[in-house]
This record gives structure tokens, sequence and C-alpha cells, in this order.
């Protein structure tokens, strides 16, 4: 029996169950309801359910491909970190300093975490996503969130 080849699609197949795992574990604590009557736990345990589903397709691959697809190669941590940086960021500020800032500054750290990407093209995704962002939840479905926040005293 040959020694199992650990490969890209059979980390990732396993990273995509262990999230769905954990999200659909966590949607539990809510009032699922049914598909008729949804509860706020539906939806996050359907869509654990599609993760894990792609999950284990993926996983299936991993054994009827060959591992010859080259070594994983070392973690991005600056693309990790500042990802992971802009979601907590985003979290905290949103409400002190208003949607505006809080969604162009996490969208430039976001974008910024691509090596590939120069500071000027975070720049103008950072733009074009905030601008976007405002004019769909603010001015198209009319969501009661500030612009602006208390902390910036406009």
């Amino acid at each position: 029996m040959k020694p199992l080849k650990i490969s890209k699609d059979l980390l990732a197949g396993l990273i995509f169950i262990g999230f769905g795992l954990a999200f659909g574990y966590a949607s539990l604590n809510y009032q699922i309801g049914t598909a008729f009557r949804m509860g706020p736990g539906y939806f996050p345990l359907v869509l654990s359910g599609i993760i894990i589903f792609l999950g284990v397709i993926i996983l299936l691959q991993s054994f009827a491909t060959s591992a010859e697809d080259g070594p994983i190669g070392r973690v991005p941590w600056r693309g990790l970190i500042l990802v992971m940086v802009a979601l907590v960021f985003f979290g905290f500020t949103v409400r002190g300093l208003g949607l505006l800032p809080s969604l162009f500054v996490s969208s430039f750290m976001s974008a910024s975490a691509s090596r590939q990407t120069s500071l000027a093209g975070a720049f103008l995704i950072a733009a074009l996503l905030t601008a976007i962002s405002l004019l769909i939840f603010v001015w198209g479905l009319g969501m009661p969130l500030r612009v602006f926040g208390p902390w910036l005293n406009f």
C-alpha cells in the first residue's frame, strides 16, 4: 500500500469540511425553523451543509488525481494576517467610525493582502467597493447605516 501523499486538494477539502462543521455546529444555537418559516439558524445551517458537500467533493478528487502538483509551499502569513485584522477592524469600528471609513480601511487592508496588488490598485479596489456598498445598502435598500459615525464628529 502506497503512503498517503498530502496534496493541496486534500488539505483544501479538510479545511472546507472543518469550517462547514464549525459553522453548522454554531448554527444549532439558533432556531432552525422550516423551509417555509426559516429561523435565524436555517441559512447558516444550509450554507454549512453546502460547504461540507464541496469539501467532500474536493477531498475525493484529491484521491482520484495524483499528488504531483508540486509542493504545498509556504503559508502566506502577510495576507492571512491582513485579512484577519481587516475583519476585526471592521467589526470594532463600523459603529464608531461609520460605514464609509470602516469599509474603506478594511477593504484597503484586504486588497493589500495580495503581493500582486499595488497600493494604487488596493486604493482603487477599496474606493470602488466602498462606493458600490454605499449605493446598494444605504441608497438602494435604504438601510439605516451611518455613513460617518460619532467618533468623527461630522
